[in-house]
């Protein structure tokens, strides 16, 4: 399991995957974007090959995940979930800003 800021990265077996995938563009740098921060603009970002698709990233050779303002962290090739940070507020839940 992986923690950047708000973002956490759960390795997933590749039968968990979804069979087909949708992938999500990337953005005009060419990274796969996980999530953008709210109050800086900075991103949660993978800038090498990998696929995004419904909260689910697959990796086929392994990548880095950056961020302007946190170290990068190394993943090795496989299946993830990406799940952004929630906080309760009172009668709901809200996604966390970075």
């Amino acid at each position: 399991m992986y923690r950047q800021g708000d973002i956490l990265i759960v390795p997933v077996p590749e039968e968990s995957a979804p069979r087909t995938l949708r992938p999500e563009p990337r953005d005009a740098r060419g990274r796969l974007v996980l999530a953008y921060g709210e109050a800086t603009g900075h991103c949660h970002a993978i800038p090498g090959p990998g696929t995004l698709s419904g909260g689910f990233l697959h990796l086929p050779e392994g990548g880095r995940l950056v961020h302007e303002e946190h170290a990068a962290i190394s993943l090795p090739k496989g299946w993830y979930r990406v799940v952004r940070q929630r906080e309760y507020v009172p009668g709901s839940y809200r996604v966390v800003a970075d």
